[in-house]
């Protein structure tokens, strides 16, 4: 049994190891039929190597913090309803590249209900990167300077979902607005995308400065996307 056990460790099985280590501990390595134990080996390796992989996904996602779709408070009067979350917690809106724009006061849940639905696309499987809006501008700005800012445009494009936080607390300027227009130009109808703000929509051409580029990221944006437009009296931090 110990040369058995030694031998799938060898082939980096572990979860057909504690599958193995689990039969031997309850007897029953020699009750359980070859297809059966076989099948259950295979299962504990195929759901063993599920778990790491949304692991590091979730990782490499980079989030500010844990959320699920599980914790939310789900309120038609705070503007959440449950048949939209349910509706949008299948994934298939990555399938067909359509976005979300989450808007509200501060501490209205904004940026957990954005995270929640990050955390569960990194448990369908989907890669997931999670930014704050003047953090991402100033990535894009360093890798300028450093010669590589085509590869991180391209990183970001591959992206299934991108989340965009605290939009709109800044007018964006210039070459700021660029970037912005090439990232949702690269991802228009191919992959997702979630926007975060305080500003209702109806002030974001404002906010980005009111140009036309302005004008065709929101006409890439805001027609097709779902939108949460969070109230809250109290902010849910103080609870």
């Amino acid at each position: 049994m110990d040369e058995i056990l030694e031998q799938i460790n060898r082939l980096k099985l572990p979860g057909m190891a504690t599958q193995w280590q689990s039969l031997y501990e309850m007897r029953k390595t020699d009750s359980v039929t070859f297809p059966d134990g076989l099948q259950l080996l295979l299962q504990s390796e195929k759901d063993e190597r599920e778990i790491r992989r949304t692991a590091r996904l979730i990782k490499r996602a980079k989030f500010r913090y844990q959320a699920s779709l599980d914790n939310l408070y789900l309120n038609p009067e705070r503007g959440i309803l449950s048949s939209m979350v349910k509706t949008l917690a299948n994934g298939h809106y990555m399938e067909k590249g359509e976005s979300i724009i989450i808007t509200g006061a501060t501490g209205s849940g904004k940026s957990f209900l954005a995270t929640a639905f990050g955390y569960q696309a990194c448990n369908q499987g989907y890669k997931v990167i999670y930014y704050n809006i003047y953090k991402l501008l100033e990535h894009i700005k360093l890798a300028r300077l450093e010669g590589v800012s085509e590869r991180f445009f391209d990183s970001i494009a591959k992206q299934d979902l991108l989340i965009v936080d605290d939009f709109g607390l800044q007018t964006l300027k210039g070459q700021q607005q660029s970037d912005l227009l090439e990232i949702i130009e690269d991802r228009h109808s191919l992959k997702s995308t979630i926007i975060v703000g305080q500003l209702p929509v109806s002030s974001w051409h404002e906010a980005l400065g009111g140009s036309l580029t302005a004008d065709a990221i929101l006409d890439r944006i805001v027609h097709t996307a779902h939108r949460f437009e969070l109230k809250s009296n109290n902010s849910l931090r103080k609870l």
